[in-house]
């Protein structure tokens, strides 16, 4: 939904004359601003656990959950550094997780052992630490870092088990790493020339070529989508040239491009599992992201429920491509981590987020409508309806213009306009 959009709220005003209906609750600003805000959500190497970040304390800290039972357990006791988990280590009870000081920005790798200890896998009082995921064979951690020039992001693999660095890509020209083949012969590089477009190269390591994938004629974005495990062919979303995102898949050795998924969406993100047997497609239908699940093998769409009320933030495979975990948020709901297990009817809710004093069907669930503009365009919108407006109660309407054109606004729970 790429067209200019505004977003129409009618605000829930108090008044003297306003008839609330009884069957709805009144909630104070303090009771809908006390939620819980989750980040992360790894699988452990057995797939029984899921390691993510929480800031129920009042701050970020790393808990464990069971996914059999959904039983967390608090595994650090920071008071004064969030702490964002990334992920296990592979084939250890180990976890990484990123953290600054005092609120700096200059983020740092950690590995946090099982016993409690932490050991700072990227030290440097100025370098700024970023993880970009581990190899494919689970043998190295990928990372950039600012430390040698503090203008650009050089690309490092770090050893597991040993956490010796290596640099692996020198970046002198703000061409920023966006993906890598797994026998790290091609880089996808990307820069930023606007907000709305950017330029998109692939870099063979082996020859030190550089072919720009970006059309220089037409401008628009390019979101790198990874590679397959042969390193045959890298995938990509982009909306040069029209009017939607669409995803597109480049073929190295020719040189060609072919358009595999395109609708009168945006296609926000697309991922392939462990073993490429199935591909995610998620696709921004008014303002909320359906996810598509595709047989990889013959292209065939695979049944999945629908979260209603949802957008799907992202997706996570298990590595066994039996799990996928799910970030989810609704106009009524933070975001929750969901759980689907492959060949089942239905996901598992395994996080509550909101405040458990406020009951979510006394929050307005948004709904998109459509108008006319001036010029004949048909613009959408996303619109609350407060349950005490009526034709016998009217109340005041609220235009909130959310930004540029190239932008859109989605189906978040939004304090502000939950307040109003």
């Amino acid at each position: 939904m790429r067209k200019l959009s505004i977003l129409f709220i009618i605000p829930l005003l108090i008044a003297c004359a306003e008839q609330v209906p009884k069957d709805i609750t009144r909630y104070t600003i303090e009771q809908l601003s006390k939620n819980i805000t989750i980040r992360g959500g790894g699988f452990s190497e057995d797939e029984t656990k899921l390691v993510f970040s929480s800031n129920e304390t009042g701050i970020f800290n790393i808990y464990e959950m069971s996914i059999a039972d959904t039983e967390q357990r608090q595994v650090t006791q920071s008071t004064d550094q969030s702490l964002m988990a990334l992920g296990y280590v592979p084939g250890t009870g180990q976890i990484l997780y990123s953290a600054d000081k005092g609120g700096n920005e200059i983020n740092h790798l950690y590995l946090l052992n099982e016993d409690g200890s932490s050991l700072d896998l990227t030290p440097g009082e100025q370098a700024k630490s970023s993880f970009y995921g581990w190899s494919r064979d689970k043998q190295y951690l990928y990372y950039g870092s600012n430390l040698r020039n503090p203008q650009f992001f050089d690309v490092h693999k770090m050893k597991i088990g040993e956490w010796t660095s290596e640099m692996i890509y020198e970046n002198n020209d703000g061409l920023n790493l966006e993906a890598a083949s797994d026998d790290e012969r091609y880089f996808a590089l990307s820069k930023s020339i606007t907000t709305s477009s950017n330029q998109l190269y692939l870099k063979d390591r082996e020859t030190g070529q550089v072919t720009e994938i970006s059309d220089p004629e037409m401008p628009g974005q390019y979101r790198t989508s990874g590679f397959n495990m042969e390193g045959t062919h890298f995938y990509y979303l982009s909306d040069a040239g029209r009017e939607f995102m669409a995803l597109v898949e480049y073929e190295i050795e020719s040189g060609t491009s072919n358009t595999i998924y395109e609708s009168d969406w945006d296609v926000m993100y697309s991922l392939l599992s462990e073993q490429e047997t199935f591909r995610v497609i998620a696709v921004n239908e008014d303002g909320k992201n359906k996810l598509l699940i595709f047989d990889n093998a013959t292209n065939t769409e695979i049944p999945f429920p629908e979260i209603s009320d949802g957008d799907i933030k992202s997706v996570l495979f298990s590595d066994s491509e039996k799990l996928m975990r799910l970030m989810v948020g609704s106009s009524r709901t933070p975001e929750n981590m969901y759980l689907y297990e492959f060949g089942e009817s239905d996901y598992k809710k395994l996080t509550e987020t909101l405040n458990p004093e406020i009951n979510p069907d006394d929050l307005v669930s948004s709904e998109v409508i459509r108008y006319t503009s001036f010029d004949g365009l048909e613009i959408p919108a996303i619109y609350y309806k407060p349950k005490t407006a009526s034709p016998d109660n009217p109340v005041p309407a609220l235009v909130w213009v959310h930004g540029v054109p190239g932008d859109n606004h989605v189906w978040d729970f939004h304090l502000l306009f939950n307040i109003l």
